[in-house]
């Protein structure tokens, strides 16, 4: 009986370290198969977003949805030809099937590769996913895709969703840093740009009721009310003047003529304040941080969006050439600066001893510790730098106490990592 009890009981020992070892065994392929899913999925995630572009798989990728887009847009002018749309109807279609099969695809990479984003990372996957799906590129690259779909599943005139893939022209904006600074002119001069609609609008209103009583009994069907007054008064305010309503009563050319210049000076400001605004854009575009910028920066990379929105303002960035002294030799250190791309070497009495690469950080010792740098920082390629000078970090300690510790940390592990770094 005891011997069956042993026996009994080493076959149980032996099915639960079986099955513990089949446990162990599964939860390891899971955490394989996780890690190949994250490394996939993160380098999908440099390869599609134009801020790391660095790669040839990228930039391939960035060229082949740009050609892309101007076909479909060739091909969209190109079928409205009845000619060609008979002769080559068939090809078109599956042009645009072949179209969005591929929009599509980078669509839901850019969705799954979202967790991936600096600044969402932190969030849970599903708010994070549905944060960036929210931003402007991913609407436009869903409004370029969804008229298919629609025609697809519910009965539209198949006019006008060949008028909606128009819209696919808006996802070169992704590409096109000209269009990014246009659209930040239009968001930054917004309030001026309204005002002067604004009055645009009044001075159609006013022309149009004037030109009313003054010609409306002599011309009764062209401005026998001031809504069919108003389209003389929109095309004189413009200096189009179409010629096919025009007033006839010498009080009437009068008021026309001052309506026409009065055209040219309200016309002139919305025009006006597009150039200022983008002129503006143009000087400062050098010096402009974006979210892609920071991205590139591992330290800034780990911040949440609430804390990006916090430091941005304070940073400055600065586009230098090759062989350019950032930072003198044993100089009092007064910022904190972050290479976003190119390379900066630092020159001692013996020689260059350490090379700065895209990512890394200098100057954080000597500013935090209000000592003197050790050697002189040049850089060895074009570079692009983001700096944070000591007041400015201050100010940002005091508003946002986690992110100067979060430097603070930084600096502690530069001078245990590389003590010959730190100043004297």
């Amino acid at each position: 009986m005891d011997q069956l009890h042993g026996a009994g009981s080493g076959q149980l020992a032996a099915a639960r370290s079986y099955v513990a070892t089949r446990a162990r065994a599964g939860a390891a392929t899971a955490r394989r198969v996780l890690h190949v899913n994250t490394t996939w999925r993160r380098r999908i995630f440099e390869i599609i977003e134009i801020g790391h572009g660095d790669s040839r798989a990228s930039h391939v990728f960035d060229t082949a949805i740009v050609v892309l887009i101007l076909l479909n847009i060739a091909a969209f002018v190109a079928e409205t030809v009845p000619s060609l749309s008979t002769a080559y109807g068939p090809y078109f279609t599956a042009f645009e099937v072949f179209s969005v099969a591929i929009f599509t695809i980078e669509y839901a990479l850019r969705i799954w590769t979202a967790v991936e984003v600096p600044f969402l990372r932190y969030l849970p996957p599903a708010k994070a996913r549905f944060t960036y799906a929210m931003r402007p590129a991913l609407l436009i690259d869903l409004a370029a895709i969804l008229p298919f779909y629609l025609g697809t599943f519910l009965s539209i005139d198949l006019r006008v969703l060949r008028a909606l893939r128009l819209l696919r022209f808006f996802k070169l904006s992704r590409y096109s840093p000209a269009m990014h600074t246009l659209l930040r002119v239009l968001i930054n001069e917004q309030r001026a740009l309204i005002g002067a609609g604004l009055l645009l609008m009044t001075v159609v209103l006013f022309a149009s009721t004037g030109i009313y009583y003054i010609e409306g009994n002599a011309q009764p069907d062209k401005f026998g009310s001031v809504p069919d007054s108003a389209w003389w008064a929109i095309a004189t305010l413009t200096t189009v003047g179409y010629g096919d309503v025009a007033p006839v009563t010498p009080i009437g050319k009068a008021f026309g003529s001052i309506v026409m210049v009065t055209g040219l000076c309200i016309l002139a400001l919305p025009v006006a304040i597009i150039s200022a605004g983008f002129a503006q854009e143009l000087g400062r575009r050098d010096f402009v941080v974006t979210w892609s910028l920071m991205s590139r920066i591992p330290l800034l990379a780990e911040l949440d969006a609430d804390a990006v929105q916090k430091i941005m303002p304070l940073l400055h960035a600065h586009n230098l050439p090759p062989n350019v002294e950032v930072l003198g030799g044993d100089t009092a250190g007064h910022a904190i600066y972050f290479v976003a791309w190119g390379q900066v070497g630092r020159r001692t009495a013996e020689g260059e001893d350490k090379v700065y690469a895209k990512g890394d950080v200098f100057g954080i010792v000597a500013m935090l510790e209000h000592d003197y740098t050790q050697g002189s920082f040049v850089t060895k390629s074009k570079c692009r730098l983001l700096k944070l000078h000591r007041e400015d970090f201050h100010r940002l300690e005091i508003a946002s106490p986690e992110i100067g510790q979060l430097l603070r940390r930084k600096a502690q592990e530069r001078r245990e990592a590389a003590p010959e770094e730190t100043p004297a």
